[in-house]
């Protein structure tokens, strides 16, 4: 099916991007999910290919085009490989969207430079152990002392955590509610009082570092503040599309290339005297797959257009999110189950995609919260 959203200069974008994903990234990425973690410098030489704030503006490094559509293909691309590090699009795509929209002129031109280089690599700090999809239970807190912060808390789940060197932190800076009494601090990772903790053990994604971050008196300065001090919360509201989205794009990209594998499986591999794919049953589940997968495409690529021309609704991306995360589930589930033994072999792409795939549906708001949010909007 013909996708018009984009342009033969997206197409050029996405062939950089799949040469980089082929000579950068696959050849170490078995080691890389032993290890827990991407090595630093794909970092850099993802800032010298471009894939590093292609939206920032060219007097701090970027690539001065604000055209939505290019985050999109990194993250289709990253998915269709199945690599989930760098986490290039929680990079670009969120911390960038905090940096370029909340930033002082001051601070872009601080951190922007090597936001864009791959010199500084960043990460979002909200989730903690008792506060998930309700962060009004968060209890980091930043109490202001003249010039500084002092920040005291735990996080955790921290994707980018063992590489990061900027940090932007949500903490309680006020006496209320977390969403009238909540800040955004830019933390750097040699303050004195801040350690990583552990890398947790996942059952999927496991190159992508996930870390538990610790704040021990950590002295912040005021200069550091993001925005507006209790503007946490809204200024959280204004990613979530754009989070969303990128979730949604990714598993949707994900599943239709296990599908695709999976056809080419079934097209060969043979039981009983002929391939799995001449089997009437096998071809109806084949059949249920790809036409979900083609109404979540059409569905998928208005989401993106809308977005780009930023007329989407927040309950559109979660549409998207929570639908073409489930429907991954699904397409993954079954696709594996027409590979009979060999679904489950990691030399086959179907078995890491049933591990890696799974926390889509958790992350970036769980499909109960999705519906939730949708349901609140429909009465």
């Amino acid at each position: 099916m013909r996708r018009d959203v984009f342009t033969d200069e997206h197409e050029a974008f996405r062939d950089l991007v799949r040469t980089f994903v082929t000579k950068e990234i696959l050849p170490s990425y078995s080691r890389w999910e032993e290890e827990g973690g991407a090595d630093r410098e794909v970092w850099r030489r993802a800032g010298r290919c471009g894939l590093l704030g292609m939206d920032v503006g060219t007097e701090y490094g970027g690539g001065g085009d604000p055209d939505y559509r290019h985050h999109v293909i990194v993250a289709e691309e990253l998915a269709r490989a199945g690599v989930y590090a760098p986490a290039l699009s929680l990079h670009n795509e969120i911390a960038g969207m905090y940096l370029r929209t909340l930033a002082t002129e001051e601070q872009k031109r601080r951190w922007l430079p090597g936001f864009c280089s791959g010199d500084l690599v960043t990460a979002i700090a909200i989730t903690e152990p008792d506060a998930g999809s309700d962060v009004q239970r968060l209890r980091t807190r930043a109490v202001r002392d003249g010039d500084r912060y002092v920040l005291n808390g735990q996080k955790t789940f921290i994707t980018n955590g063992s590489a990061a060197d900027l940090f932007l932190v949500v903490a309680r800076t006020g006496g209320g509610p977390a969403a009238s009494g909540a800040s955004v601090l830019v933390v750097e990772a040699d303050r004195p009082g801040f350690t990583r903790g552990r890398k947790l053990d996942k059952i999927g994604m496991r190159a992508m570092d996930t870390v538990e971050l610790f704040f021990d008196d950590v002295e912040v300065p005021a200069a550091n503040l993001l925005g507006k001090e209790g503007r946490a919360f809204a200024y959280m509201m204004r990613t979530l599309r754009q989070e969303r989205m990128m979730i949604a794009v990714a598993a949707l990209a994900a599943a239709e290339k296990v599908m695709e594998d999976t056809l080419a499986y079934c097209r060969e591999r043979e039981v009983f005297g002929r391939p799995v794919g001449h089997h009437q049953y096998n071809r109806f589940v084949l059949a249920e797959l790809a036409t979900a997968l083609a109404v979540a495409r059409a569905f998928t690529d208005r989401c993106v257009a809308e977005h780009a021309a930023g007329r989407l609704a927040a309950e559109e991306a979660a549409m998207a999110k929570w639908w073409n995360t489930e429907l991954c589930q699904k397409v993954v589930d079954r696709c594996l189950q027409l590979h009979g033994g060999y679904g489950v072999v990691r030399d086959f792409p179907v078995a890491r995609a049933f591990v890696d795939t799974r926390v889509q549906t958790i992350y970036g708001g769980t499909t109960e919260v999705m519906k939730e949010m949708i349901g609140h909007s429909l009465i």
